[in-house]
């Protein structure tokens, strides 16, 4: 099956839609042949036509152009979207919707004035939307109001600090990390420059009278770090910032290959109030299949050692739809990951990704579980009395589902949904870092370089464009506005 889309400036809704129905398909920019198995969309001077030839059968669909009012690229998704539905016999269980934030609509619709009644027929009625979905993103949205209003603030910010390394890269990862064993020497020159980008926000924040609300250090692995670099880093952000006024403070400890239990004391010692210890799954052969080196076992020991030194805010990760995992493994790991009582534990669902070693080297092509159904099994969180608290999608995922956030309530993930919702302001260091500067009606990004390699050596241009933020704000009418109350 191919897809062949014609005139629209961008047909990435059509696109991302058609593999709702047809995973991988390929985007083509020559014409099909006519009994050529395709999904043809165009958007045309009277009117829009879709058309999907299937096993020597042609349909057609076509309707009028849509008013002024509604983005071309949707209608004709939806065009598609309609007649793929009657023809294949599938609902996606999000309907027509590919947007990655699917939350956020309700904030926005809130926001807006609708009611509760319209904005539930917006999902259901006009996205096509499964019931169980929009209660989900519903309840998501009703527990997030009152930690979007402690992060809401025209200068508010928070802290990413990236570290690009790893032991080892797992199959689905795409990512930017570099082996350590490779790249080792690259390490501490990354570190040294690491910190001197710390103090270079520190001192941009201060400047334009930013105030933190939460910091993230993620990854690659951040414990892949030797424990005298990890304290470095960590010493350098407890020297730039007050963590006694955060909402938050997290260090992904995510991998027990790298992750001790002097590692896991520096980050307790040194501010951190909550941590990632991810699994993805308790199988020993499923994390073989992946890449591993680790056991089940290893997460255990990590996962004690975390709390021997006093960590009392851990997230879990797991993974639906990994290599070589059924709907029966995952519940396993599902039930082991609940039994150990973390406050939070994440679900994601796989995604093949472009730059991963799965799609790289043709793994894509299997079979993999029915991973809605290994969704299912996320009652067992409900029962074991976790919430879901934020929700992402992202393209390629298996049968288009999510990825959610599950947590006992009052252990909220703060910067997951800052990430999400786009409140405030993500100042961004390391590698490949994104820093993100928001204000109502507007988003400009400032890039790092994407490698730690190019990081290195061209770190004196990272520093002139953290200038930036600077510059950002200089453009408001009342530079000297600090933004609204502060967080408590």
């Amino acid at each position: 099956m191919k897809i062949y889309i014609t005139g629209l400036a961008s047909g990435y809704d059509v696109e991302h839609l058609v593999r709702l129905f047809f995973p991988l398909a390929p985007l083509t920019a020559e014409k099909p042949e006519e009994t050529e198995d395709a999904v043809c969309a165009d958007f045309g001077a009277k009117e829009m036509t879709a058309v999907l030839v299937q096993n020597g059968e042609k349909t057609v669909r076509t309707a009028p152009l849509p008013p002024e009012d509604v983005k071309q690229d949707q209608a004709l998704a939806g065009l598609v979207y309609d007649l793929l539905r009657e023809k294949t016999g599938i609902r996606p269980a999000w309907g027509k919707l590919t947007g990655v934030r699917p939350v956020r609509l309700i904030h926005d619709e809130r926001a807006h004035g609708a009611s509760e009644a319209e904005i539930e027929s917006y999902f259901i009625d006009h996205f096509d939307c499964t019931r169980e979905k929009f209660e989900m993103i519903r309840n998501i949205a009703n527990v997030q109001e009152h930690i979007l209003e402690k992060g809401r603030g025209d200068r508010y910010y928070s802290l990413y600090i990236g570290i690009p390394f790893c032991p080892s890269r797992c199959s689905y990862c795409s990512f930017v990390s570099c082996n350590l064993d490779r790249d080792r020497k690259l390490v501490q020159p990354y570190v040294d420059d690491l910190c001197e980008e710390i103090r270079a926000i520190r001192d941009q924040a201060e400047h334009n009278h930013m105030h933190l609300c939460s910091i993230y250090i993620g990854g690659g692995t951040p414990t892949s770090l030797s424990a005298a670099q990890l304290r470095q880093l960590m010493e350098t952000v407890k020297e730039c910032f007050d963590l006694s006024d955060l909402l938050e403070y997290t260090v992904e400890a995510g991998r027990p290959d790298c992750t001790d239990a002097e590692k896991l004391a520096i980050i307790k010692e040194l501010g951190a109030t909550r941590i990632s210890i991810n699994p993805q799954t308790f199988s020993d052969q499923v994390l073989a299949n992946i890449g591993r080196k680790h056991s089940a076992e290893d997460i255990v020991r990590c996962y004690k050692e975390a709390r021997a030194v006093g960590h009392q805010d851990i997230n879990m990760d797991l993974i639906a739809g990994l290599p070589g995992d059924t709907v029966e493994g995952f519940e396993a790991s599902l039930r082991r990951a609940i039994a150990l009582d973390p406050e939070n534990i994440t679900v994601h669902t796989l995604t093949l990704k472009r730059a991963s070693r799965i799609m790289i080297e043709g793994q894509a092509d299997q079979e993999y579980a029915d991973v809605a159904a290994m969704l299912e099994k996320c009652h067992l969180l409900v029962e074991a009395g976790y919430i879901p608290y934020y929700l992402y999608r992202q393209k390629n995922t298996l049968q288009n589902l999510e990825n959610v956030g599950w947590c006992k309530p009052g252990h909220e993930g703060y910067y997951n949904i800052y990430i999400m919702e786009e409140i405030h302001a993500i100042l961004s260091a390391g590698a490949g870092g994104s820093t993100k500067l928001v204000r109502p009606g507007e988003i400009q990004r400032i890039f790092n370089y994407k490698y730690p390699q190019e990081y290195v050596q061209r770190f004196d241009e990272i520093l002139e464009r953290k200038k930036g933020v600077t510059a950002f704000y200089e453009q408001e009418t009342d530079p000297k506005a600090a933004g609204g109350n502060q967080p408590v």
